[in-house]
C-alpha cells in the first residue's frame, strides 16, 4: 500500500473533516498488508487515527482509516445509533460497532448499506439511502444526498479541495504523518 492511496483517498479524514474513508488497493501478500497497516497506524496513532482491513479478496484490499474521536461522536447522534440497531449493532461502544461492521463486510460480497455512519455521511443520508433503496435522492456526490442538499454540496466542495491541497503537499514532500492533524 502506498502513501499516495491514503492520501489521495482519505484527506478529509486525515484533516480532522469526517469520521473515516475507505479504499481499495491491490495486494499479493496477506502478511505485507497486515504488516503495512501496523506501520501506519504506529505512524498515525498519537494523532488520533487508526486503520483496519475490512475485506480482503483475490487480488485487492479494502481499507478503512478512521477518527476514533470524530467516530464516538458520530455514531453517538440518536438517528444514527438507531439505525444501526435495525442494522443488529447490539451496543453503541465504538469498537464493537467496527466489529460488528468487519464482521459484516467479511460475511457478505456487497456493501452494508450503514458503513456510511462510518464515513461521516449524514445519518439523515444514510437512513434515506436505506429506505429508498439508493434511489430517489436530491443529489450525490461523496455519498446520495436525501437531506440538506445545499449544505451536502458545500461539504463536497472542501472534501474536494482538501484533497487537492493535501495531494499537492505529500507531492512536495510532506510526510502522512505532517498531513494528519491531531484530534
Amino acid at each position: 500500500m502506498t502513501e499516495e492511496l491514503i492520501v489521495r483517498h482519505c484527506s478529509p479524514t486525515l484533516a480532522g473533516m469526517k469520521a473515516g474513508s475507505m479504499f481499495t488497493c491491490p495486494y499479493e501478500c496477506y502478511q505485507k498488508v497486515k504488516e503495512d497497516v501496523r506501520q501506519i497506524n504506529r505512524r498515525l496513532r498519537a494523532k488520533g487515527l487508526r486503520m483496519i482491513p475490512l475485506r480482503f479478496s483475490e487480488k485487492r484490499v479494502l481499507l478503512y482509516l478512521y477518527r476514533i474521536s470524530k467516530l464516538k461522536r458520530d455514531l453517538s447522534n440518536e438517528l444514527a445509533r438507531e439505525l444501526l440497531s435495525k442494522e443488529g449493532y447490539l451496543e453503541e461502544h465504538c469498537n464493537t460497532c467496527i466489529v460488528k461492521l468487519v464482521e459484516k463486510f467479511r460475511k457478505c460480497e456487497g456493501i452494508p448499506h450503514e458503513v456510511g455512519l462510518f464515513l461521516g455521511y449524514p445519518p439523515e443520508d444514510v437512513h434515506g439511502f436505506i429506505e429508498n433503496r439508493a434511489c430517489d435522492y436530491k443529489c450525490s456526490g461523496c455519498w446520495k444526498v436525501y437531506g440538506d442538499e445545499e449544505e451536502a454540496l458545500k461539504t463536497f466542495q472542501k472534501y474536494k479541495i482538501c484533497t487537492e491541497i493535501y495531494c499537492a503537499q505529500w507531492k512536495s514532500g510532506a510526510p502522512l504523518e505532517a498531513l494528519a492533524v491531531a484530534g
